[in-house]
This record gives structure tokens, sequence and C-alpha cells, in this order.
């Protein structure tokens, strides 16, 4: 799903154009849409259903004055929203997981979604929890990401049933890297297994091909498209892909009033649920983007683990993991993914050099 999820502080996050005359309510489906409309002391207007399509919504919405027409984020919200917007409406993509909080309506179909949105979008825009999608060439650019990483999780199923099939048989395969499987794999296979395995080292060889060319593909995005990926990459861990998917996810860094926020926006910081002054423990809210948050812990993981070099991200685990309690080590982690996402907001927004040691050399001083 190509939207980025907002917190509430961000500069860009909610509208602030006067209430329209009339505001629609757009439940989108695969297929077709259902309207509802109500004008601006919230009389119905009329009801309608509308094709998921481009020419479907550019008749029903091209020759009408500008609307405020909200709809939920979903497949064919970036889309929809980009083209309500240049036929002049102002499209409001709201947050369902944060409208509702994960809990169920006991009552709703397409026709009472829709009723839904127009009412709360006439309202208050606010209680949407309004997201932003990213531009259209951000998130072409994001796809080739994403497809890569579709071939590399392709890739280590398939590598791990071959192993899984050969331990079987009371044999075993040596260990060797991802990219050499393939050839390492053909001279090692037991005979029986042979005619069963081999068609799935020919996949694996041919993944391997792909993910190469992905990865040149990647490396040319970023140096003719988004060279301020690069400066990114100073920190240890961070690597093209993490820097440049950095670039992406977040578009625009002014977006952040704070550096911190970003933490936030990749879903990295806990949830709350503060009530008669308890404040429980709570695990990470894993709003935003999943692919963007899961690189950041990669990264994190590799400045914790053993070639991380010494810098103040892997000082600051050790601190965080020595307050004890229940998953220490895993709250580390986190803690230096965040710590980590908040670093790079930083160094985009400044375009300063990258002091490993800053904190410690800033302490000493």
């Amino acid at each position: 799903m190509s939207h980025n999820a907002l917190p509430s502080n961000l500069r860009t996050n909610v509208p602030t154009s006067v209430t329209p005359n009339v505001t629609i309510g757009l439940d989108l489906g695969d297929r077709m849409s259902r309207t509802y409309e109500v004008d601006a002391a919230g009389a119905c207007l009329r009801e309608g259903v509308v094709p998921t399509t481009r020419a479907g919504l550019t008749q029903y919405f091209a020759l009408r004055p500008r609307c405020r027409v909200v709809l939920e984020v979903g497949t064919h919200s970036p889309w929809v929203a980009r083209a309500l917007t240049a036929l002049g409406h102002e499209a409001i993509v709201a947050n369902p997981s944060a409208m509702f909080t994960g809990r169920p309506r006991r009552r709703r179909n397409d026709r009472l979604d829709a009723q839904f949105l127009a009412r709360q979008g006439r309202a208050d825009i606010t209680l949407m929890h309004p997201i932003q999608h990213r531009s259209a060439d951000a998130q072409r650019d994001l796809e080739f990401l994403r497809a890569r990483d579709q071939l590399v999780a392709a890739r280590t199923k398939l590598i791990n049933h071959v192993r899984g099939a050969v331990k079987s048989s009371g044999a075993r395969l040596s260990r060797c890297s991802a990219e050499a499987f393939a050839t390492r794999a053909a001279g090692e296979l037991p005979e029986a297994l042979g005619a069963a395995l081999t068609p799935l080292l020919e996949v694996i060889a041919e993944l391997t091909r792909r993910i190469t060319a992905a990865e040149h593909q990647i490396a040319v995005l970023t140096r003719e498209r988004h060279p301020v990926a690069v400066h990114l990459q100073q920190p240890a861990g961070v690597g093209p892909l993490t820097a440049l998917a950095f670039v992406l996810l977040i578009e625009d860094p002014t977006r952040f009033r704070k550096s911190r926020d970003v933490g936030a926006y990749f879903g990295l910081v806990p949830r709350l649920d503060e009530s008669s002054g308890a404040t429980p423990q709570l695990r990470i809210s894993k709003a935003g983007d999943e692919f963007g948050r899961r690189l950041l812990v990669s990264a994190a993981q590799y400045i914790l683990g053993p070639f991380g070099p010494e810098c103040d991200l892997r000082r600051h685990g050790p601190a965080i993991a020595q307050r004890g309690g229940k998953n220490a080590k895993k709250r580390a982690v986190i803690a230096v993914a965040r710590k980590l996402a908040v670093l790079l907001h930083r160094l985009w927004v400044s375009q300063a050099a990258y002091d490993p040691d800053y904190q410690r050399n800033r302490r000493a001083a």
C-alpha cells in the first residue's frame, strides 16, 4: 500500500481550506465505488455508484464545482486522490486504523461507510486522521525497491526449501552465500533428489541474476534522481537500499517540525494508552510503512552486531538493554532504529557530515 501515515504533529497533516458547500464520502471498491453527498448543513443531496476507473471518476467529478471528497486509504486511494486533486477537488484520505483503533464496527456496508465518511468529513476532518500520499514519481521509484525485495524473498524461500529437502534425505549442503548457492548446490545434490531439485536451482540462479540487475538499476536511480541518498549512507549499516527507501518514503523532509517525529512516522515509538495515572509499557505502534521500518531495524541489528563499529548508535543500544525487563535486547534494537531514523533526517536537512562520536565528544567538551 502506497501511503505515508503521518503523525499528528506534521506540517501538512491537515488541509487548512474552509469547509466546501458539498462533502462527498467515497467508499472505494475494487470495481465499483459508493458515493454519499451532503451539503454544508448536513442534509443528504444524493447517493450513487461510480466505476472505480479513471473514466468513471472523471465523468462523475469533472464538471461539478469544487467539493471535499473523503475516502479511506487503500489500494486505489493513491491514484484516486491524485485524480480528484487534478480535477480541482479537495481529496481527504482517511486513516481507518487510527479512526477506529483496530476495533471492528458493529454495522457497516458500502453505503454506511460512504455516509460515515461524508458526515465526518463535513464535521471535522481531523477526526479522519488524514494521511498524505506520496507523489506518483516517488511511488514509481519505490516500486524498484519493493520488486527487488520480492525477488530476494522468493530466492530465500527456495533456498530454504532445497536445504530442507536435502537434510530430510540424510545429506547436508555446505554453507555459502545466496549468490553462490545455485552453483555450489548443483554439485552437492544427492543423486536421488537431482531431478526434483535441479529445476529449483535453475530458478534460484535466474533470481540471482534478476536481483543483480535490480541492484544496478537502483544504483543508477540513486545517482540520477536521488543523490541525497548517497549522503545518507554515511552511518555504518545504512546501505544504498536503506538510504534510498528512506528518501522515497519521506520524500519531503520539511514535513516534520522536528527530526524526532520521524520515529513515530515509521512506527518505532511505543503505543500510548494512559489513563488515571497508569502508563503501561506497550509495544511499538508499527504505523507507517513496514518495508521502511524493516530496513531501519536491519540496519540497527548490524550496528549492534559483531561487525558494527564503535559509535554513538552502538553505545546507545546497550544503555537501553541495561535497564533490564522483558525483551531488553529487542527494545535496544528498536531504540537504535528509532535513533537512526532521527539521525538520517537530521543529516538530510542539515547536509552535515556524519560524526559517529558526536554525542560522546559533546559530553566530553
